[in-house]
């Protein structure tokens, strides 16, 4: 039988698609996973030092980010986050 965290890391907790030009912004998420090279305008985390040194840096497709995450703001790419 599988934990209730096995179930939320495998994506089955839902998430949404960001985008530039459709939905950018998530709140309270575990994971974000840029699909495409992704510049966030926002990124707050509780559990990450420093996340907001993550705004403004290009992060390349395929990097996933985990943690406790507050706020996504995506400025340019593709990413989809992952609720808690």
């Amino acid at each position: 039988m599988s934990s209730p965290v096995s179930y939320d890391l495998q994506g089955q907790g839902g998430g949404i698609a960001l985008s530039a030009s459709g939905s950018n912004t998530a709140v309270n998420v575990r994971w974000v996973q840029c699909l495409t090279d992704c510049v966030f305008n926002t990124f707050s985390s509780s559990n990450i030092t420093d996340s907001a040194d993550i705004a403004g840096v290009t992060i390349p497709a395929g990097v996933g980010i985990g943690g406790r995450i507050e706020t996504v703001v995506l400025t340019s790419g593709l990413a989809i986050a992952y609720y808690l």
